[in-house]
């Protein structure tokens, strides 16, 4: 791990119904320079976990070296999901609940994405309150909002 890359990753991501159209938006800071990266995208029948879980997937794929990496979300669905629920995932084959009512993880590869790219990264994961004045959470939600304008437009 070079530990000279130390980054924020900052993501959102919006839905207009659910499914619906939808966006994902992301913001990477890198910590010793201040460079900034943004990048977003939609997607025309999704939802919004989807689209949560995409944002964070393409700010990590974005990075051209394995880094440090804070990603700092509004989505408890992410933030819980990779740092409370994932390895029992895992150690269940995919599944989640208990005994018999077990069913298979929704957006599973969408997860199995996100630890894979994890496993290239030192990645740690803060949840912030959405709506509430963070000024990158407020900036990817416009962002994500734009995305899911944009392919509204493209059905």
């Amino acid at each position: 791990m070079d530990q000279d890359i130390e980054v924020v990753l900052y993501t959102d991501g919006a839905c207009s119904g659910n499914p619906g159209p939808g966006g994902w938006a992301y913001i990477l800071k890198h910590v010793k320079n201040d460079a900034v990266k943004h990048g977003s995208g939609g997607d025309p029948l999704t939802t919004n976990n989807k689209m949560e879980l995409s944002a964070v997937i393409e700010g990590l794929r974005a990075l051209k070296r394995p880094a440090i990496v804070r990603v700092v979300t509004d989505s408890q669905y992410v933030s819980k999901g990779m740092t409370e629920w994932v390895n029992g995932w895992i150690r269940n084959g995919w599944m989640r609940g208990s005994g018999r009512k077990k069913e298979p993880v929704k957006n599973v590869e969408l997860w199995r994405t996100l630890v894979d790219l994890c496993e290239t990264h030192q990645v740690s994961f803060q949840h912030v309150k959405g709506h509430a004045g963070h000024p990158e959470n407020e900036e990817c939600d416009r962002m994500a909002v734009a995305a899911t304008q944009a392919a509204r437009l493209s059905r």
